[in-house]
């Protein structure tokens, strides 16, 4: 029996069950943090200066200010810890997918692609 994706919003932040990776590009959110909790597969994390690998029981917090990006490897499903600022960047850019306006959506909650 599979189990319904986990989604819990609060006021301060939100917590969703999601796969799939992230943006391609590094991107740095100015102002927000965000976290990850790995619960099946792989996630690696690209940085500016290195990579990190994160399996099933690992926690990947990235702060705000530091530019990064993830893939999700081998079918990963995996907690993901917003803030509510991040969570209308991402319905944003799903909203509107034309890579000519990526910049701009970014830069409308407070964070930047930068490659």
């Amino acid at each position: 029996m599979q189990s319904s994706p986990f989604s819990a919003i609060g006021g301060s932040f939100e917590i969703h069950e999601w796969r799939g990776s992230g943006p391609a590009t590094l991107h740095v959110h100015h102002c927000d943090d965000e976290a990850w909790h790995v619960l099946e597969g792989e996630l690696v994390f690209r940085y500016s200066d290195r990579t990190e690998t994160a399996g099933p029981g690992t926690t990947v917090f990235v702060p705000a200010g530091v530019a990064h990006t993830y893939t999700a490897e081998v079918d990963a499903r995996y907690l993901i810890v917003l803030t509510p600022r991040l969570s209308a960047l991402i319905a944003a850019l799903h909203a509107d997918r034309d890579p000519i306006h990526q910049k701009e959506i970014y830069l409308q909650f407070e964070s930047e692609l930068l490659e």
